[in-house]
Parts: structure tokens; sequence; C-alpha cells
């Protein structure tokens, strides 16, 4: 009897964190149409679990993954035919994620990979993680956010050298411009990356909420239309009874009991 295949995706859950390790190993956790698929239901699921706080997105120790999947690509015509069937990005769910989402990253983020990875919140890569934006040896360009989503963390001059070489960066430069939140030994990435989840995990669930979309809206509109709507996610906040516990508890000198209401 033939062996069971392989998941593509490895789900588990402690804490109100919720892990999704891609598991294409022998393709370099390539990201196919179909491990794009199930890691995108993967994350609108933990998206409507009020149990779910936050999401961890990691690969394995060699390989975050290290890029699309480039025989896929080479059958194809259209772009648009390479993700979700006439409907959002796994970039863009990503993205959307209205919870937290990190990548915990070790080995190779080309590609793809480092598309998906900037998608994410926060990164936290291990000292053997590399980065980098190959797409133009292949003759195209980034089309999941990577011009775009780069550009804004290290700027268009540092953008245009990385993405028009297709030069891989360590993970210590890219916390050097930005890309990466922390850079910790080889075997502690994942550790890492679920503790500061679960240090998030432990915030009151509204103001995580609010204070995401405060940041994308900072990131992605101009100032003054960035500082009214924060100023409307500000008030939301303030009406939830999380903050009349967070405040009391302060005061109290003692945990506080969040509900996410």
């Amino acid at each position: 009897m033939a062996a069971a295949p392989q998941p593509l995706l490895i789900r588990s859950e402690s804490d109100g964190v919720v892990t999704l390790q891609l598991n294409r190993p022998e393709a370099r956790n390539a990201l196919s149409l179909e491990l794009r698929a199930e890691l995108s239901a993967a994350i609108t699921a933990a998206e409507a679990d009020a149990d779910v706080k936050v999401i961890v997105i990691v690969g394995d120790d060699q390989q975050f993954a290290a890029g699309a999947d480039i025989k896929m690509m080479s059958e194809v015509d259209l772009v648009g035919t390479l993700d979700l069937a006439r409907g959002r990005t796994i970039y863009q769910v990503v993205s959307d994620c209205t919870k937290p989402v990190i990548a915990g990253v070790s080995g190779f983020a080309l590609g793809a990979g480092f598309e998906l990875a900037l998608a994410c919140d926060l990164i936290i890569a291990s000292e053997t993680a590399e980065f980098g934006l190959p797409e133009i040896t292949l003759g195209i360009i980034p089309g999941g956010g990577g011009t775009q989503r780069l550009t804004r963390i290290v700027g268009k001059q540092k953008a245009m050298e990385i993405i028009l070489t297709g030069k891989r960066i360590s993970a210590h430069e890219a916390q050097g411009y930005g890309i990466v939140n922390e850079v910790v030994g080889k075997r502690e990435w994942r550790e890492q990356a679920l503790e500061l989840a679960s240090v998030i995990a432990r915030r009151a669930p509204v103001a995580v909420r609010l204070a995401k979309q405060a940041v994308k809206t900072a990131d992605e509109e101009a100032l003054a239309a960035g500082l009214t709507h924060e100023r409307r996610l500000f008030e939301l906040a303030m009406a939830t009874d999380d903050r009349v516990e967070g405040m009391k508890a302060f005061i109290e000198k003692r945990r506080p009991d969040f509900k996410g209401r």
C-alpha cells in the first residue's frame, strides 16, 4: 500500500497562537497553487476563530520558502492564474488579516517566499536566513507586492539595488535595513517567533486589532488621513470592556483578564 501523501501545511495551536508550517521540503517549500490555497484557507479560518489571537507562519531550518513553483509558472500564460482563482492573492490574505501575522524565517526566503514574509506584520529570522527577489534573473519582476512593500521599508535606492540585481541579503543585513525585527541563533528562531506571538496574544485582542489597523493606515495612506483614521480607531478602543479592565488592572498592579470585547 502506498504511503499517504505528506500534508502541504502543518497546523498547530497553543494558548491562542496558531502556527502554520509550510511543508514541501522536497521543493524547498515553493509556493505551489495548492500550498497557496491551503495557506489562505488556514489563515481565513484562524482569523474567524475567536480563540486565535496571533498567527505564525514558518518553514523549516533549511528554508522558509525558496520562491514560487517555477515549473508551474512556466506552464501558465496569465499571472492572475498563479493565485486563488479570481480572488485575493495569498499576500493579500496575509496582509489583510485583522490578527497579527508573524513570519519565522530560517534559510531561504526568496522571491515569492520573501514576498510572503514581507506581507506579514513582523519577521523573526535565524542567523542563517537569506532574503532576495531574484525574479529579474528569470526575466520577470516580483508580482506579489515585493516592489511595493520592500520600497516602503528600505527606500527607493536600496530597493532598486536588491530588485534590479536579484542579489541576496543576509539576516543581519535585512535587520539593518529594517526588514527583520530580530535575528537569533539558528536553533532559536522558531522558539523566538512563538515567544513574540505569545506576548502579543496576552494583550487586549480588540486593541491589538485596532493598533494593527492604525499602523497599516500610517504605512499605506497620507499622514492626514492616517491621523484621522487612527483617532477613530483609538475611540473604538476606548469604548471596549478590555480598556476598562486593562486600566483597572494597571492601577491594582495585577495581570489583566482580557475578554476580547
